[in-house]
C-alpha cells in the first residue's frame, strides 16, 4: 500500500514522502491517526497545495520537541519498590511508572514517548532512560530505583 506521509514517521520517512508500507500499518494505525493519507493522484495535488502549512506546523513541533528535550536532560527522577536483599524487585519498574514520576516533576511525558527496549526494570539501581520525543528528537533522564523503606 502506498501513502502519503503527513509527518516525519522514525523509520517509516519524513513529511512529504510516497512510502510503501504493509496494509494493516497503513489502514489501522497511520491513516487514522492523521500521519497518512493514501497516496492518490487526488491526495497528491492536495498534499502539494497543503505542504507549506504542514511544513510550518512540524517546524514547530520540533521546536516544542527541543525545548522538551533540554528540560528533560535534566531530570533524575527516583522511585522506590519493595525489594529483596539481593536488589530484585517484587514486581518492576514500566514505562508507566517512569512516564508519571517524571510528570510529578512538572514536565509532561506520556508513556509511549519512553523507551526501555530491555524491558522494564526488576533491580535496584540508577539507570539512564531515553525518551522518544518527536521522530528526530530524544532526550535522556536518570532513574533511580531505591529500596522502599518498611
Amino acid at each position: 500500500m502506498e501513502v502519503i506521509l503527513l509527518e516525519t514517521i522514525h523509520n517509516v520517512g519524513q513529511l512529504g514522502d510516497k512510502v510503501k508500507v504493509r496494509p494493516g500499518y497503513g489502514r489501522n494505525f497511520l491513516i487514522p491517526q492523521g500521519k497518512a493519507v493514501f497516496a492518490t493522484p487526488e491526495n497528491v495535488e492536495k498534499f502539494e497545495a497543503q505542504r507549506a502549512e504542514l511544513e510550518k506546523a512540524q517546524a514547530e513541533a520540533l521546536t516544542k520537541a527541543q525545548e522538551r528535550a533540554d528540560k528533560l536532560n535534566t531530570v533524575s527522577i527516583t522511585i522506590a519498590r519493595k525489594a529483596s536483599g539481593e536488589g530484585k524487585l517484587f514486581g518492576s519498574v514500566s514505562t508507566i511508572d517512569i512516564a508519571e514520576a517524571v510528570t510529578e516533576t512538572g514536565n509532561e511525558l506520556a508513556k509511549q514517548e519512553v523507551l526501555l527496549p530491555d524491558g522494564p526494570f526488576r533491580s535496584i539501581g540508577t539507570f539512564e532512560v531515553h525518551l522518544q520525543l518527536h521522530a528526530d528528537i530524544q532526550a535522556t533522564i536518570t532513574l533511580n530505583v531505591v529500596a522502599e523503606e518498611d
